[in-house]
């Protein structure tokens, strides 16, 4: 006779879902699921976790339901500069719209359960949040403020609306107007602001490394790894000379491009002619990091709990530690190295043949930059004769590569990014356009490559892995789209949106001067890219199938990756079921999540040290584009130095100006001007506050660009 056993969680949704009398009470969920007498406390204690999780919720007179049958939505609370926040579902589908004042006492990131109070008609649900159920922040990043009775923190991060309140002995040694870390012991209500205690003093702002350090705090970033994840790292390295599956291919012309200041390095690249004319094998060479970090080890638990190394403006936060990252793990010039290597046939016209995998030991004969690899494709410089001739080889099929991307709908956004010059002490110098050179999209190519080799593999294979998925446009920001490029005389054709059609339109536009209008708007109408269990494709590549695979060292799904590719098509083993299922979804909710976190840091430490840089630049004069236009105002990029700052709506005081949505523009009531994405202006410098995070311009004039 079988023990009793508690139902699963799927069955307890199930019975509720099918419920024809409405949320249940624990003994007729009980009786329904055929819960044993003697199970039933532990029954009890299981729907009371499950309620904790957001998987089932309760309502009056204890009865329980799944949230979509009362029409709740479970997920992650996202606030943007408005203070309105998008609760995004657990479970997948449309973004429910919160505004600031129906938030309760949600921060962003935080885990809610909303209730969606209505739909209007063409745009998305809307509603309020009824119960946090998941805190994101335990901790604030603030400026401390000292009235008579009681302090304050003011936070840094926009995204935290309300001041944390700090009684009288709850400073530590704050002074006021110094950074801190504040813990939220009470987290408030609508009506009450939440308060706290200082945990940590980190200085005044204009104190050198204080801005850095508030985002470190700010973000949760972990500036060390525990002393166990060192002394697993330290062990690591007698795995070097493991036994295993592995092919000596140290014979092969290796070589790697990177920054000139990278301290870790992913991937490499080799090539050689086959004996068929015109057909080449091209070896994309990655970091062998799953042979050091065991699934399961502290190392890997570390790994997962980071997802991703994160590059701040003067340092790196990295996903694991530097014995691994810069050293064992690093395809390093001139020593043996461990990789997972990709070999593929491609002919003179980018068509892929034959490829297979294999566990290597190679010796990159030569560390390139970006820099020395674009003189030698530009004639104006020399490695030596067979890496050149490596180097330009690998550059013409690059070149069909993409062309072939672009042919069937990849679209190709140059998208600018900025470089912030620091001299030794940290102070910022300048502020540059990265420039994208021949060689950055060298490598970039044959990465793009890789990652869509590995998962078709995949995909036809059904192995279980974190895809790397960008979903279409949704209908209502596709519409949005539509009667944009109408407006502006770009009709599209009818039927689901393609990357084709975008960019044909991305085409034409080209060098004109509505380019950055409509590459602006284009952009925005698309979805993120994100990991998930399940192949969705990827809309901006134009791709069925793609997954990330060639930065391990740095990037936690593509280390899950290695281990599936090398158990299932190397050592040619089984899968274990673990890593299918929850798991799985586990990995690519965490690793989507951290790579925002991690976006968002990186962004932020940009922007301050320009606005450190613009406080120098106080009462002068610029040129620049209107780079974004909100209700607020207007942001304005420079041509001098790549820094935006905004125009706020209440400077223009020559007119009432209103915010067209459709048409992204400030409209004068009176006088019907219009300021407008693309518009060339004249600004001047009038303000750039590190706490607030902002860099104002004065509008000295306007030039409408159409």
């Amino acid at each position: 006779m079988s023990k009793p056993e508690l139902p699963d969680t799927s069955e307890i949704q199930s019975a509720l879902a099918r419920s024809s009398r409405g949320p249940l009470k624990p003994k007729e969920l009980a009786r329904d699921l055929d819960v044993a007498r003697a199970l039933y406390r532990d029954f009890k204690s299981q729907l009371r976790e499950l309620e904790g999780e957001g998987v089932l919720y309760r309502v009056r007179g204890n009865r329980y339901a799944v949230p979509e049958k009362i029409n709740l939505t479970v997920g992650r609370l996202s606030v943007i500069r408005s203070g309105a926040g998008f609760v995004k579902p657990d479970s997948g589908g449309e973004d429910v719209f919160v505004p600031a004042h129906h938030q309760d006492s949600a921060m962003d990131g935080d885990r809610v359960a909303a209730r969606i109070e209505g739909r209007p008609k063409g745009k998305g649900p809307f509603g309020r949040i009824l119960r946090v159920l998941e805190r994101a922040r335990p901790t604030v990043v603030g400026t401390y403020r000292q009235n008579r009775n009681f302090g304050f923190v003011a936070p840094l991060d926009h995204r935290v609306a309300r001041d944390i309140l700090v009684p009288k002995g709850q400073e530590e040694d704050a002074s006021d107007g110094e950074v801190v870390v504040v813990r939220i012991t009470q987290f408030g209500s609508p009506k009450q602001n939440a308060v706290g205690s200082v945990e940590k003093v980190l200085g005044p702002m204009e104190a050198p490394g204080v801005d850095v350090l508030s985002i470190l705090h700010g973000h949760g970033l972990p500036q060390e790894f525990p002393p166990e994840v060192e002394r697993a790292a330290q062990k690591a390295t007698a795995l070097m000379d493991a036994p295993g599956p592995r092919q000596d291919r140290r014979d092969l012309h290796v070589f790697t491009i990177d920054p000139a200041d990278a301290r870790d390095h992913d991937d490499a690249l080799s090539i050689r002619p086959l004996e068929k004319e015109g057909v080449w094998e091209v070896g994309i060479h990655i970091a062998d990091v799953a042979h050091f970090v065991e699934e399961g080890s502290a190392l890997d638990v570390e790994a997962f709990g980071r997802g991703t190394s994160v590059y701040l403006v003067d340092q790196v936060v990295p996903m694991l530690p530097h014995t691994l990252s810069s050293d064992l793990c690093s395809l390093r010039e001139g020593v043996d190295r461990l990789a997972f290597s990709l070999f593929v046939t491609l002919d003179g016209e980018g068509r892929v043949g034959e490829y297979r995998f294999e566990k290597t030991r190679i010796r990159c004969r030569h560390g390139l930059n970006y820099e020395q690899v674009q003189k030698v494709l530009d004639g104006e410089g020399s490695v030596d004769e067979k890496t050149d001739n490596a180097l330009r080889q690998l550059q013409r099929l690059a070149r069909v590569l993409r062309r072939r991307r672009r042919e069937r709908g990849s679209l190709d956004f140059d998208l600018p990014e900025a470089r912030v010059v620091l001299d030794p002490e940290g102070i910022p110098m300048d502020i540059q356009r990265v420039v994208h050179l021949e060689s950055h999209h060298l490598i970039e190519d044959f990465m793009l490559l890789a990652n869509e080799v590995v998962a078709q593999q995949a995909e036809r294979r059904q192995l279980p892995i974190p895809f790397r998925v960008h979903e279409p446009p949704a209908d209502d920001q596709g519409n949005e789209l539509r009667s944009f490029l109408a407006s502006v005389g770009h009709t599209l054709p009818r039927g689901p949106l393609t990357g084709k059609v975008l960019q044909a339109v991305l085409d034409r536009v080209e060098g004109r001067p509505e380019q950055p209008l409509i590459s602006t708007v284009i952009l925005r109408s698309m979805q993120k890219a994100r990991y998930d269990p399940e192949n969705l494709g990827h809309f901006g590549l134009a791709s069925p199938a793609y997954a990330h695979f060639t930065s391990p060292i740095r990037r936690y799904p593509d280390l899950v990756v290695h281990r599936v590719l090398a158990r299932a098509l190397v050592e040619q083993e089984d899968l274990p079921e673990r890593w299918s299922g929850e798991a799985l979804e586990r990995i690519a909710e965490q690793s989507s999540e951290q790579e925002r976190k991690a976006q968002q840091a990186e962004r932020d430490s940009v922007d301050m040290k320009k606005i450190e840089f613009m406080q120098r630049h106080l009462g002068e004069d610029f040129s620049g584009t209107i780079a974004g236009v909100l209700s607020f105002g207007f942001f304005v990029l420079l041509d001098r130095f790549f820094v935006e700052g905004l125009v706020h709506v209440s400077t223009l005081d020559d007119d009432y100006y209103q915010f067209v949505e459709e048409a992204y523009a400030l409209v004068g009531e009176r006088s019907a001007k219009r300021y407008r994405l693309g518009d060339r202006v004249q600004v001047q410098v009038v303000r750039a506050n590190k706490e607030e995070r902002k860099i104002d311009f004065r509008l000295l004039d306007h030039e409408p660009a159409h």
